[in-house]
């Protein structure tokens, strides 16, 4: 059970980045390696159902606002995908410490979801749209280097995760206000297309006025 820690708290960690990279790499790692993987992520329909989902999220996520529109839609997912993945790493049958896991599991991948998030959306201010492609590459490649990592020293990798997990929550906090405001704009802007405000209407010449 302990040595299934440090590889479920790297997975929900990139769960809460990326699920579906996730559990794609990890499929293909548990087939051409000997990371111990849930054998589920190895079955060739799972791949390819992920492999679409990758290209799509990889889509979505370079654009900007439906990056952040895209982060809402998966609220709901990236938690839950953190949790039964640490659960399937942590034990094939559900005791005690591997229902522990998974909560824990689902609460790093919470967290993880709104520093993503909220950093999203302070970038998103940025008018132009490089630095959401740049944001989103390095996103990927952290969770390709550090799943890597964890096939050689699991320990190494979920120190990497858990500073990576610290530095997103602190870059967030400290983004917090600019990510609000760049929402508040833009709900502004939305508002004032929908809602535009109408002319002044001009005064005529005053009646009653005469030689």
């Amino acid at each position: 059970m302990e040595a299934a820690i440090p590889l479920a708290f790297t997975a929900a960690w990139a769960s809460g980045m990326n699920p579906y990279l996730l559990v794609f790499l990890m499929g293909i790692l548990g087939r051409v390696t000997e990371l111990d993987v849930p054998v589920a992520f190895e079955r060739a329909d799972v791949l390819l159902v992920f492999g679409v989902l990758v290209v799509i999220d990889a889509i979505a996520d370079k654009i900007m606002w439906l990056d952040s529109a895209w982060d809402v839609f998966n609220t709901a997912i990236r938690p839950v995908a953190g949790g039964v993945v640490a659960l399937l790493i942590a034990s094939p049958t559900v005791d005690l410490p591997s229902a522990v896991i998974a909560a824990g599991g689902g609460i790093v991948a919470l967290i993880t979801h709104f520093a993503k998030a909220t950093t999203r959306l302070a970038v998103n201010a940025s008018p132009e749209p490089a630095s959401n492609v740049v944001v989103s590459v390095a996103e990927d490649a952290a969770i390709v280097g550090v799943v890597i990592t964890a096939i050689f020293n699991p320990w190494i990798a979920a120190a990497i995760a858990a500073a990576l997990f610290t530095a997103a929550v602190v870059i967030a906090l400290a983004l917090a206000g600019t990510a609000r405001a760049a929402l508040r704009k833009r709900r502004q802007r939305k508002a004032q297309s929908t809602n535009p405000t109408p002319p002044p209407v001009s005064s005529g010449p005053e009646s009653g006025s005469g030689e």
